[in-house]
């Protein structure tokens, strides 16, 4: 099911504000909650916040940078979201550290 007020579209909401436009494409989408799954099934379960704390993690460095000559439009896409947490989803320890 959609909703009006999924995490995807609170953060193009939020980026938008500094000028960064964000597109979410299915496999990126499916992607983050495989990842997500997996670190809770490895870890301790947090349920969906785990999918808020793996989406931080993949655009803390575009966050960052928003509004200070980081890039202006990002597609977010199953391959983007690997080079960006393939690390911590592998990585139990790191997986525990971080998220």
């Amino acid at each position: 099911t959609q909703t009006d007020a999924c995490l995807t579209k609170q953060y193009e909401a939020l980026l938008t504000t500094e000028g960064v436009t964000l597109a979410f494409a299915a496999d990126g989408v499916r992607r983050l909650a495989e990842i997500a799954w997996s670190v809770n099934e490895r870890t301790e379960n947090i349920g969906a916040r785990r999918l808020y704390t793996v989406m931080e993690r993949l655009l803390e460095e575009v966050s960052f940078s928003a509004g200070q000559g980081g890039p202006e439009r990002l597609a977010i896409d199953a391959g983007y979201v690997d080079s960006r947490l393939a690390d911590l989803a592998k990585n139990e320890d790191l997986s525990r550290y971080v998220l």
